[in-house]
């Protein structure tokens, strides 16, 4: 489509910056939203007829595991945003354990190539920290931050002592985002556990224990250095109830839909389809994260889209990887939610596009108002389909949802003022850009 090709979505239910519903119109020419209003008259190259429909700012998911480099077998980034598209995710950050890791600038550089050659919707890049890359966390960029392994890692990217973790905190002002997992505690459980196939005694093996210690860890260090810290996929009451009581304002954490809505009962059904790190809870844990969740304890919500084949997964526990897909099903999942009434739409947009957008300081991103980014999804709330296996667009071709009937699916999705996923059918020729972050000083 030409630069200046402009689109006017007529008589949306758009939801607005106040939380407040409008019935009327949004004009985007080019990459941005021009007009919003009840009637808008003007001259456009299209037309989309949106009466009956729901519109909402773009998803950004914070927190994905794409695969590519190395391991594309499982999902590629082309794959990977073609289901961000069908589930109205139109921006991502994606994490630094591909093969070769995201370590280096030239690592980074090679997946911004990759990315802007393949990738549907818009893309960001974790660095990842080693005991051993201090020059290139403080200087690699354009980066949303600094991912550290607490535990749950192997090879380089474990850095699993105070003493190592400690540098990183102490230089540099970006963000640090953490998988808050104590590896020690981790080790010695497996050990006492040995030898139990059942995959369920994966959440005994990492357990709420092993989540709190790190948690703890990596706020002390935060406090100590006044540095800006974002804690990944909180899965326990235990955390939720310490960030209630001591958050620092420079302090973000996230949720995964699996850990609202799953816990620990799953592994009978799904076995290890079920298995993700940190692990299903119970849930109790379930209950927390949700309060949490509503009172602002936690920020906002991330897939940790993280695909494995089924012949991986079929393998028998321990010799299984952990994670599941789920850029797919989270905005449904999340608005089916909603309309049971555990929380408002208006909620869920701030929770998956609004609350992200400032945490990792992307500009023009999360809202529908005027020069803001054309990045926009139609949704359905009035009918419900189920999550069905051969409709799944990602490469693993599974979802941990299957059976589900959610409402809230995309209908279209709009990136960058370009018709990217339309009932159904995909534009693959569209290509998202690379986000922009500002200087990781957010929320001081």
């Amino acid at each position: 489509m030409p630069s200046d090709f402009c689109l006017l979505l007529r008589q949306a239910r758009i939801l607005l910056p106040s939380g407040k519903f409008l019935l009327g119109d949004v004009q985007t020419c080019g990459r941005k939203i021009s007009q919003v209003g009840p009637q808008i008259s003007t001259s456009v190259d299209m037309e989309i007829d949106a009466t009956g429909l729901t519109l909402l700012p773009g998803v950004i998911d914070p927190q994905v595991h794409f695969r590519e480099p190395g391991l594309e077998h499982k999902e590629d980034l082309f794959t990977a945003s073609c289901a961000c598209a069908k589930g109205g995710v139109t921006s991502f950050l994606e994490m630094p354990n591909t093969r070769p890791l995201t370590i280096t600038q030239e690592a980074l550089d090679d997946k911004l190539q990759r990315a802007a050659s393949k990738c549907l919707v818009n893309y960001g890049f974790f660095i990842g920290a080693t005991p051993a890359n201090l020059p290139d966390l403080r200087d690699a960029k354009p980066t949303c931050g600094i991912k550290i392994f607490m535990g749950s890692a192997h090879g380089d990217l474990l850095v699993d002592h105070e003493a190592v973790l400690e540098p990183i905190f102490a230089q540099g002002k970006r963000l640090i985002a953490v998988h808050a997992e104590d590896q020690a505690r981790i080790n010695q459980r497996r050990l006492e556990f040995a030898g139990i196939t059942d995959p369920a005694i994966h959440s005994q093996i990492q357990d709420s224990q092993a989540a709190l210690n790190a948690t703890k860890l990596a706020l002390k260090l935060s406090k100590k250095y006044q540095r800006r810290l974002h804690i990944l996929h909180l899965s326990t009451a235990e955390e939720a109830d310490l960030l209630r009581q001591d958050k620092p304002s420079w302090v973000t954490a996230e949720v995964t839909p699996q850990h609202l809505l799953l816990n620990s009962s799953a592994y009978e059904q799904m076995g290890t389809l079920a298995q993700m790190n940190p692990p299903l809870r119970a849930l109790h844990d379930n209950q927390v994260l949700w309060q949490a969740l509503l009172d602002g304890v936690i920020d906002f919500i991330a897939t940790d889209h993280a695909p494995h084949t089924l012949a991986e997964k079929g393998k028998v526990y321990p010799n299984t990887p952990s994670g599941m897909p789920g850029v797919e099903t989270s905005l449904p999942l999340m608005l089916t939610q909603a309309m049971q009434g555990r929380c408002s739409i208006a909620q869920v947009s701030n929770w998956m596009s609004t609350a992200p957008a400032k945490a990792y300081s992307i500009p023009k991103k999360g809202a529908i108002a005027p020069g803001y980014d054309a990045d926009l999804v139609l949704v359905d709330l009035e009918n419900y389909r189920p999550v069905l296996r051969e409709e799944v667009l990602s490469k693993c071709g599974w979802n941990p949802f299957e059976g589900w009937k959610l409402t809230g699916w995309p209908v279209m999705t709009i990136v960058g003022g370009q018709i990217v996923y339309e009932r159904g059918q995909l534009h693959t020729e569209v290509r998202g850009e690379a986000l922009s972050f500002g200087d990781g000083e957010i929320g001081r």
